[in-house]
């Protein structure tokens, strides 16, 4: 079982931005303050909706325990909770969520054609890690 308590970031696991995201995550978040799981998991057919059928309608997804937040608020929650410098990038938070999200989608529709696609990050989940199926 898993600290309930430790937010949740659901990731594309098949996109290689969204890995690439992830690398980023493991590297700046040493304390593991997250939780990373794919939103092909299991995890993540537990605590969201049905994904829609057509993955560039799939978004980054933030589970606090209590609240869920999608694409550009999402990224914003995911930086406040961070702290230090990362901290700075919710300035963007007074752009009207519109514009945010546009821009989100933007890169979200696109990220396979721009950065690829992969198989399914697969997690070692023998050890401790911040990863959920």
């Amino acid at each position: 079982m898993f600290d309930q308590a430790k937010p949740i970031i659901f990731f594309d696991g098949e996109c290689n931005l969204c890995n690439g995201f992830v690398d980023l995550m493991l590297k700046i978040d040493p304390d593991q303050k997250f939780y990373l799981a794919p939103l092909q998991g299991r995890t993540a057919q537990q605590y969201l909706p049905p994904l829609p059928e057509n993955p560039e309608d799939w978004a980054i997804t933030y589970f606090d325990g209590v609240n869920t937040y999608y694409a550009s608020d999402a990224c914003l929650a995911i930086c406040q909770r961070l702290g230090g410098p990362w901290q700075l990038l919710t300035l963007a938070r007074p752009l009207p969520q519109n514009f945010r999200d546009w821009l989100y989608r933007l890169v979200a529709t696109n990220r396979y054609r721009w950065f690829g696609q992969r198989t399914c990050r697969t997690m070692d989940l023998t050890k401790p890690s911040p990863f959920l199926p």
